[in-house]
C-alpha cells in the first residue's frame, strides 16, 4: 500500500530503511579490526543498554556513543564503514522500502535520508539507493583523527525535527506534503508534524501512537 503523491519523503537509516542498527555494526567491526578494546565493547554495551531503557539523559547517552572514535584515524574508520557497508547494511535493506523510494521518485517525489547516523553511513547508503539528499549526523575531525564530538548538534529526536523544517524551507516544501519514514519512538517530533507520517514495524510506544492517532503501519520485513 502506497500513499497519495507527496512532494518529499524523509525516510531514517536504522530499524527503517535497513533492518538492523548501523552504529551496533561498526562497535562489532571497530572490535574485530582491534581498533576498540573489549572494555570498550562493554562501555558500549552498557551505555546502549542505558538507552534503550531511558536509564539516563539520552542526549548525554548519544554523545557517549560517539566519544569512542576520540583519536581514531578518519581513513581508517572510512574503511571500517565500507566494509560493514558491504557486509552488513546492504544485505539488511528492506526490499520494500527499496520498492516504495522507487514508487516515490518515479511520481516525482523528492526522497530525503533523514537519520541519527553518522555520515560514512549514510553517504554511501544514500549514493546507492539514489537519494537527493541526506541529512544525518557529522563528526568532526582534526589532523585528521576524530575528536569524538559531532559538528553541530547530534541529528536526533528533535534535531531531526529542525533539520527537516529547514530543509523544507529551503526548497519550498510544506510540511502537510512532507512524509517521513520510521521506526522508533523518538522520531516522534518529525512524525506528528508532517502530513504523511509512516510508521516502518514501529518499536512498542510508536505502535501504540499510531495506531491510537491513524497512522499509516508499515510492517515490512
Amino acid at each position: 500500500m502506497t500513499l497519495k503523491k507527496r512532494d518529499i519523503a524523509f525516510f531514517d537509516i536504522d530499524k527503517t530503511i535497513i533492518r538492523i542498527n548501523s552504529g551496533e555494526a561498526l562497535i562489532r567491526h571497530a572490535y574485530h579490526k582491534g581498533v576498540m578494546s573489549t572494555l570498550g565493547v562493554l562501555k558500549a554495551i552498557y551505555t546502549g543498554i542505558q538507552y534503550k531503557y531511558s536509564m539516563k539523559d539520552t542526549h548525554k547517552l548519544i554523545h557517549r556513543m560517539s566519544g569512542w572514535l576520540a583519536g581514531l584515524s578518519e581513513d581508517k574508520f572510512n574503511k571500517i564503514s565500507n566494509e560493514i557497508l558491504q557486509k552488513d547494511l546492504l544485505p539488511n535493506i528492506r526490499p520494500n522500502i527499496v520498492k516504495e523510494i522507487e514508487f516515490l521518485k518515479n511520481e516525482g517525489t523528492e526522497v530525503v535520508i533523514l537519520s541519527s547516523a553518522i555520515s560514512s553511513v549514510c553517504v554511501p547508503l544514500g549514493k546507492h539507493l539514489n537519494m537527493d539528499a541526506v541529512i544525518c549526523t557529522e563528526l568532526e575531525v582534526e589532523a585528521g583523527k576524530f575528536t569524538g564530538r559531532p559538528v553541530g548538534k547530534f541529528c536526533f529526536r528533535d534535531e531531526k525535527l529542525v533539520r527537516l523544517k529547514e530543509f523544507c524551507e529551503q526548497r519550498n516544501f510544506k510540511l502537510e506534503n512532507a512524509a517521513y519514514y520510521a521506526d522508533s519512538i523518538d522520531d516522534l517530533p518529525a512524525l506528528q508534524q508532517v502530513g504523511f507520517p509512516v510508521c516502518v514495524s514501529p518499536d512498542k510506544k510508536l505502535a501504540k501512537i499510531a495506531l491510537e492517532r491513524g497512522w499509516l503501519v508499515q510492517n515490512w520485513m
